[in-house]
């Protein structure tokens, strides 16, 4: 590497929801020469903050990387929008804003499957609780008061989500004000990260407070192309900033790869650390083979099922006046409420798809609205749509690189529904909606099943459905997993530091062995929280 090639402590490449996080954290020791690189611009965008942006944010090449999955077969062929947030605070600035935790069963698995205790949930609540500034306040072994993430609750309900509420529990879903205590069954409205009906992204939360460090570099438009190594230590990045050449910068104590799911095994395979073989047949020389590099990538498909109603006011009718627009917008101007404040799914419910299930293992995200995808107008009668997803799927898909060169996107194939197992809870779940709508607490709103249809009813019928109508609810982990000594599957080690070599360390939600039964954003920044606490110390 060149001599006069800059040079930091760390280097943390890709400053979205983890990368943020470990700016703050690294940086606060004055000593420490931190820079933080970001591919893509600062999150100046309006539609960023008001909540209901993201359906501006989402195919925008100013805030997203405009990916596509591959055809899946089990989609029956079709390929679907992948949004990953190509900004500073990444994901977390485009993202639905749920604040989930997930279950402690998934940390125990994390736990069992690293050999390392101390990934189980009673180890990892405190990394939750040391960034969270709840709306209730501290509340012991539950919820913390004064750190940076903002947990509030949503500044809106429906007569329609109440009514689903109540015949989610006439169905035997008990209610639930709190889904992150470690068993999220039940049936609630979620708590969002917004501060006062504006999006809180990462950006806000971590970085803007310590901008003025001395010791803290931010490089926007800054695409990281390769990581630079010596023999089997990592000693920097070569980084495009905008159309200049590429530089080379050096990390003199480790770099950190936050890009995410997609983004750090991309650049892991750029760099000829993966699959030897598949590197090779690229024209890429392998410099360290991993094979788990890029495989294992983990999903939740939701399914979409659309009711009509009738007597009852939806956001389909509303949004589609003049008239309402208009005092939708007058609203949020004056009460930072209504439905720019919405986070894109507003009630939540957890449950089993059926009885022999263990656990609760589908989760509902339930809108008052209705559309045919994602991006198309809403439907101008009243409806609800009822999205179930499959929170521990057994299908793995994989991303690998398409070409050597960094700026064409990679290959995402998710494999969805490839199991029989992921079938028949696609199955079970989209019947399990249907005895929620047919409960007697939604009968005066007489709904209708508009789409998949009532003529659809045996397992093989409703699993093609599910392959037809399934789209993703954007929680793609595991690409980069950690495992124990020994696992030759495993890319990383308890402590994220990447298998076999020196000065490399991965903190993003691709280091997850297996997917959170939730939202994934949040234990992001958990995974974020524990890397930075390892690298403070040395180790």
């Amino acid at each position: 590497m060149n001599d006069s090639s800059p040079v930091f402590d760390h280097v943390i490449v890709g400053a979205g929801t983890a990368g943020c996080l470990l700016a703050n954290r690294l940086s606060a020791d004055p000593k420490c020469r931190v820079l933080l690189l970001e591919a893509g611009g600062p999150d100046n965008y309006h539609w960023i903050h008001i909540p209901v942006g993201y359906l501006y944010c989402i195919g925008n090449p100013r805030t997203d990387w405009l990916f596509f999955t591959e055809a899946d077969p089990g989609l029956n062929g079709r390929q679907l929008r992948y949004p990953r947030g190509k900004v500073l605070g990444g994901c977390s600035s485009i993202n639905g804003m749920i604040y989930m935790r997930g279950q402690a069963r998934d940390y125990a698995q994390w736990a069992q499957i690293t050999g390392d205790a101390g990934w189980a949930w009673e180890h990892c609540l405190p990394h939750f609780l040391r960034h969270e500034d709840h709306w209730r306040g501290a509340v012991a072994g539950a919820h913390g008061a004064g750190g940076e993430w903002r947990v509030e609750k949503q500044r809106l309900r429906w007569e329609i989500l109440d009514a689903f509420a109540a015949a989610a529990r006439e169905a035997g879903i008990p209610a639930s004000d709190d889904f992150n205590r470690g068993d999220n069954e039940g049936v609630g409205y979620f708590e969002v990260n917004q501060r006062s009906g504006i999006r809180w992204n990462t950006s806000k939360a971590f970085l803007r407070p310590v901008r003025g460090r001395a010791n803290l570099t931010v490089w926007t438009h800054a695409q990281a192309r390769r990581l630079l190594m010596e023999g089997s230590r990592v000693t920097g990045v070569e980084v495009q900033r905008g159309t200049d050449a590429p530089v080379a910068v050096r990390a003199a104590r480790e770099v950190v790869l936050c890009a995410g799911a997609i983004g750090t095994p991309q650049l892991l395979q750029l760099s000829g650390i993966g699959a030897g073989e598949r590197l090779h047949a690229l024209g890429i020389t392998p410099r360290h083979e991993l094979p788990g590099v890029g495989e294992n990538l983990q999903d939740h498909l939701q399914i979409r099922a659309v009711f009509s109603v009738e007597g009852v006011k939806t956001l389909n009718t509303q949004a589609n006046s003049l008239l309402g627009q208009a005092a939708i917008a007058l609203e949020y101007l004056l009460k930072r409420s209504g439905p720019m404040s919405m986070a894109p799914s507003q009630l939540g419910a957890f449950t089993r798809s059926s009885p022999d299930q263990p656990h609760p293992n589908v989760q509902y995200h339930v809108q008052p609205l209705s559309l045919d995808a994602f991006g198309q107008p809403l439907h101008r009668f009243n409806a609800f749509t009822a999205s179930v997803c499959n929170l521990n799927p057994t299908s793995r898909g994989h991303v690998r690189l398409r070409s050597p060169r960094p700026e064409d996107a990679p290959v995402i194939l998710a494999n969805y529904l490839s199991t029989p197992e992921d079938r028949q809870v696609a199955a079970d779940s989209l019947r399990l909606t249907r005895r929620i709508a047919a409960m007697p607490a939604l009968a005066r709103y007489r709904p209708q099943e508009v789409k998949p249809g009532v003529q659809f009813q045996s397992d093989e019928e409703l699993a093609r459905l599910a392959g037809d109508i399934g789209t993703t609810i954007f929680h793609p982990v595991g690409t980069c997993r950690m495992g124990a000594e020994g696992d030759a599957g495993a890319v990383v080690n308890p402590r994220l530091q990447v298998r076999g070599l020196a000065g490399l360390r991965i903190a993003d939600a691709s280091v997850m062995p297996t997917i959170t039964s939730g939202n994934t954003n949040s234990p992001t920044l958990m995974i974020a929280e524990r890397a930075a606490q390892w690298l403070r110390a040395g180790g």
